[in-house]
């Protein structure tokens, strides 16, 4: 086998088993809250983005406005999301993370990574450092092609 076919094939399983580990950790955390993926999936968009208008979440998650809308305000409702009106456009509205939203993220984030930690805890000092070396090289070109990608 090429070198260049058994670095794909090893990209391969590392994305596929990361992504299934860490998706199957990410749904159980999110179910042991008592949340649905759509809520928490709007949660993260707005904490990511800041600052949200409910048509950019109805995009993003490629649902109608209204349940864009309907599932926002649960989440006001729950104290997880403050919403206000756009100074824009008085006729749209903005949502933003509460305190308690933010914590809730933040903690499912660090909930999300713990595994990697545990691996990386599992790694020799020297092994830590070849593969920081090897994903920082991946993640610049990853970047490179992400640019590259939204360049018409």
């Amino acid at each position: 086998m090429t070198d260049s076919l058994q670095i794909s094939k090893s990209l391969r399983e590392w994305v596929e088993t990361t992504t299934h580990r860490t998706m199957r950790d990410q749904v159980r955390y999110v179910k042991s809250l008592g949340f649905s993926m759509p809520q928490f999936f709007i949660l993260m968009q707005v904490y990511y983005k800041k600052q949200c208008g409910i048509s950019d979440l109805s995009e993003h998650m490629e649902i109608t406005a209204a349940a864009a809308s309907q599932t926002v305000e649960k989440l006001v409702q729950s104290g997880l999301l403050d919403r206000a009106e756009d100074p824009n456009d008085r006729r749209a509205k903005q949502v933003t993370l509460s305190a308690k939203g933010r914590d809730l993220i933040e903690r499912s984030i660090a909930e999300r990574f713990r595994w990697v930690d545990k691996l990386t805890a599992s790694l020799s000092t020297d092994k830590q450092k070849k593969v920081s070396e090897a994903l920082d090289i991946l993640t610049e070109a990853a970047r490179t092609l992400e640019i590259e990608n939204q360049t018409p």
